[in-house]
């Protein structure tokens, strides 16, 4: 959708990574969940709409050498790469509307950290669970603003969940780890209250 791609360009290409709410220095609960599967370090990792989040340079500190980032943002994408330097031809770089996005392998880990909120309509709801099935080969992270958290993000209405609305929405292919609530601090000193989920495939 062309104006949701001009959104997030005209974001990335104006504000800096202090002046957006999402921004973290270190990504510590999705590393947790990550960790927390006890994968080696070849395991093939996607981050969807990872954009510029630090989360990628992360795992490549930690040690692990398939990573995949996707994100709408094109400019999004460039910020990670020029921070990364030459760290970022490590990385498999894909640029693509969740939407639109056609998998051509299995990862070992699905994660998401503020994407999947953003599709509001049953049948993109419908269309990310099924991407997640065909490619989610093991575990799935998935992140969204809790039913106590905000209702927009970037100005946009977003979709809240509680972690018992995540489980049921990925019943059918997955089982749920389990699930928790945690407050994002953001650079406005604001707080965000998230609901982070994780899932074994079935």
């Amino acid at each position: 959708m062309e104006n949701r791609k001009s959104h997030w360009e005209n974001i990335y290409s104006t504000k800096k990574a202090n002046e957006v709410s999402w921004t973290q220095e270190v990504p510590e609960t999705s590393l947790e969940f990550i960790r927390g599967f006890n994968c080696p370090k070849e395991a093939t990792i996607i981050d969807i709409g990872g954009g510029d989040s630090k989360l990628v340079d992360n795992l490549l500190e930690e040690g692990y050498k398939n990573i995949t980032v996707l994100d709408i943002s094109e400019k999004s994408i460039e910020c990670a790469k020029k921070r990364l330097g030459e760290k970022s031809k490590n990385v498999t770089w894909i640029i693509s509307d969740i939407n639109d996005f056609n998998p051509k392998e299995k990862y070992t880990i699905w994660h998401d950290r503020a994407a999947f909120h953003f599709l509001t309509t049953p049948e993109e709801i419908e269309n990310y669970i099924g991407k997640a099935r065909q490619a989610a080969g093991n575990y799935l992270v998935i992140g969204t603003f809790s039913e106590t958290g905000p209702k927009k993000c970037s100005g946009i209405e977003i979709k809240q969940y509680s972690g018992e609305q995540l489980e049921n929405q990925l019943a059918k292919g997955f089982n749920k780890i389990k699930c928790i609530n945690e407050d994002h601090v953001t650079p406005f000193n604001t707080k965000q209250n998230f609901t982070f989920c994780s899932f074994k495939r079935s």
